[in-house]
């Protein structure tokens, strides 16, 4: 009899009236984050501007965020990336040293340039370079940072672009480690390239510079956050204040926005530029500011917009955090038709925040809503995709923020004869 059956469903199978296999729902693919997300909402006298969620790097403003832009020492902040990575790799230690080239003894010494002086017959010390280079901005600094990664400059500017193209930023355009344009380097200038090229990004590009950069090594905060310090180049010691006025006890402090990073920058070219970032209520953002006014050196201007910016992703946003191990309603379950049960639960795999508009409401959904059998405990069966009523929520990847959904216990696949019943009679 059983023969005679599953003859017959074959039958039906071939004739095509018969339909098997496992049904998946999947979202139409989203498009990259638009660069002008939500800037009708908020006017920046600034070129370009960028506001993420550090973590997810949810898109929250965006101003003309995916067109290049000079971004002058902002750029420091990739060599110190590398320079944590090398640490982190043995490569080098705080305590190792570097002696400067007589060329970048001369550029840092050089006091049109944010500097703190070195001199080529002296060698310094991985942690004071370090902090010399992102308290300060210190240039020369910066690239006897480059010097000690790489061993000269060229070699370490290709490691720079390997890097940013790892991070899936295509568009940057790096010359050298310091931010400074070409031609002021002298004879460590960049070989081939005029001397008026500065190094470019996006404030989409620097935002994702600024993430990396947090979720590798968040003790870079412990030292951007530092107002002041002295710098020691044998009998001289050299006052440093950092550039970032919004830092407790500067000049452009807002006690309702604990700012304690990241990075500012400014050239002829580039305006005044700053990387910032502050955690408040318990959520952490990201701002890039590009093309700010710079009437003199006592301009405020970055700062003023870069606060304007982070007031109001705090003053227009609700964080909602949702927590690993959660069941979310209307999304808690997937259909497994071979399986002993016919469905399995998920939850959240990892602890993820979702910025919402304020009178907006979340909505989930799963990748999937159905998935093949045998189903393990804790593996991964779909994707969590979040949107809100007011609209997408893009991301830096250029996708939705996303989060993976886990089964919550073991689900194998049912016996030939159960599959085979619920093939012609249905599941229940």
């Amino acid at each position: 009899m059983l023969k005679k059956i599953k003859k017959a469903l074959l039958s039906l199978a071939a004739s095509g009236l018969l339909l098997t296999g496992i049904s998946t729902w999947q979202a139409a693919p989203v498009a990259a984050a638009t660069a002008n997300y939500q800037q009708q909402d908020l006017n920046l006298d600034v070129k370009a501007a960028i506001a993420v969620d550090a973590d997810s790097g949810q898109i929250l403003y965006a101003k003309n965020a995916t067109t290049p832009r000079q971004i002058a020492s902002m750029t420091k902040l990739v060599t110190v990336y590398l320079t944590l990575q090398a640490i982190k790799q043995g490569k080098l230690s705080w305590t190792s040293t570097s002696k400067p080239t007589a060329a970048i003894a001369k550029i840092s010494q050089n006091t049109e340039y944010s500097n703190v002086p070195l001199t080529s017959s002296r060698a310094y010390t991985i942690k004071d370079l370090y902090r010399a280079t992102l308290i300060e901005s210190a240039n020369g600094a910066a690239m006897t940072l480059a010097q000690a990664v790489s061993g000269d400059q060229v070699t370490f500017v290709k490691k720079m672009r390997k890097l940013l193209t790892s991070w899936g930023i295509k568009d940057a355009k790096i010359y050298n480690a310091c931010g400074l344009a070409n031609g002021n380097l002298g004879s460590a200038a960049y070989p081939g390239v005029g001397k008026d090229v500065e190094n470019e990004m996006s404030a989409t590009d620097m935002a994702i510079v600024c993430q990396k950069l947090l979720k590798d090594f968040p003790e870079v905060l412990q030292t951007t956050s530092i107002t002041s310090a002295t710098f020691s180049s044998g009998s001289t010691q050299s006052q440093m204040t950092n550039w970032n006025w919004m830092l407790k006890g500067l000049s452009s402090y807002y006690s309702d926005l604990p700012v304690d990073g990241l990075k500012t920058g400014t050239t002829d070219k580039a305006g005044a530029c700053f990387a910032g970032t502050v955690k408040k209520n318990g959520h952490r953002i990201i701002t890039v500011v590009l093309g700010a006014k710079h009437a003199n050196s006592q301009d405020p201007s970055r700062f003023v917009q870069t606060a304007k910016l982070m007031h109001y992703v705090y003053q227009n946003y609700t964080a909602v955090t949702l927590k690993k191990g959660s069941s979310i309603s209307g999304a808690n379950t997937v259909k497994v038709p071979e399986g002993k049960e016919t469905s399995s639960k998920v939850v959240l795999d990892k602890t993820v925040t979702i910025w919402a508009k304020q009178g907006s409401k979340l909505q989930t959904s799963l990748s999937k809503t159905t998935v093949s059998a045998p189903v393990k405990k804790g593996s991964k069966v779909a994707s969590y995709k979040f949107s809100a009523t007011s609209g997408k929520l893009p991301s830096l990847s250029g996708k939705t923020v996303t989060a993976p959904a886990v089964a919550t216990q073991d689900n194998q696949e049912a016996n030939f004869f159960v599959r085979l019943w619920r093939s012609i009679f249905g599941s229940k």
